[in-house]
């Protein structure tokens, strides 16, 4: 008898909500989705991965290219101007908001762009279980939730549990990008990846300098206009062997 599905044991960084997508949104789905998403097998929640059933890039993508994943790509802003501007390298972005997906796919078949996949999952679990290990030349995260209410830090993505999980899909040499416009989970960030046995700093000083292959999006200048300083951090994946 197979095993039971188990609902999750740990938080996840986000809360699902249903916003109903607009019209072209959902023609946007139906049209682009067989192109650009990853069809997945599911865990029990509907956003999880079933352990045991990964993808080959390569099949995927229909090469062998570096890989740049994406995690909590929103719009798609940022990706689809990289994968646009690096049609060498192959682009993944992982998102739960099926709004931003599909708002990803309608920027990406304008653009042209065909180097570009999305998968609608947890991230945690498309490092641990969707991905190979070893597979992905960079990890992006810009900007995620910075869950600011002291009760809700435990929902934050960079814990002491996630430099594990990108350490097995980075490749040794691989690079891990942050960036965040909360100073608290900033200190946070780097406090963590200090503990992380398995990278090094890829920068020199407090912080890393701005990423300039991250595009300028809405989102990041709203957090300038706030007054909110923009701090990157990077990693390097340290020697597997």
């Amino acid at each position: 008898m197979p095993d039971t599905p188990r609902f999750r044991d740990k938080p996840v960084s986000f809360v699902r909500r249903s916003g109903r997508m607009s019209d072209a949104q959902e023609r946007a789905w139906a049209e682009l989705a067989p192109r650009y998403v990853l069809e997945v097998q599911r865990d029990a929640a509907a956003t999880s991965i079933l352990p045991g059933t990964g993808i080959d890039p390569a099949s995927v993508f229909g090469r062998r290219a570096p890989l740049v994943v994406e995690i909590g790509s929103g719009q798609g802003h940022a990706i689809v101007h990289a994968a646009a501007a690096h049609p060498d390298t192959d682009f993944l972005a992982v998102e739960v908001f099926r709004a931003g997906l599909a708002r990803t796919m309608l920027d990406a078949d304008r653009a042209g762009v065909r180097n570009l996949r999305l998968v609608e999952a947890n991230a945690p679990e498309v490092l641990e279980h969707l991905l190979p290990e070893a597979s992905v030349d960079e990890v992006w995260i810009f900007f995620p939730d910075p869950w600011h209410k002291a009760k809700h830090n435990k929902r934050r993505l960079i814990a002491p549990a996630f430099p594990p999980l990108a350490a097995r899909a980075l490749r040794g040499g691989g690079m891990l990008r942050l960036a965040t416009d909360w100073e608290d989970y900033a200190l946070q960030m780097r406090d963590v990846m200090t503990d992380a046995a398995e990278f090094a700093p890829a920068f020199d000083g407090d912080w890393a300098p701005r990423f300039d292959g991250r595009t300028m999006t809405a989102f990041e200048r709203k957090g300038i206009a706030k007054g909110r300083e923009i701090r990157d951090l990077a990693y390097r994946r340290r020697d597997r062997g």
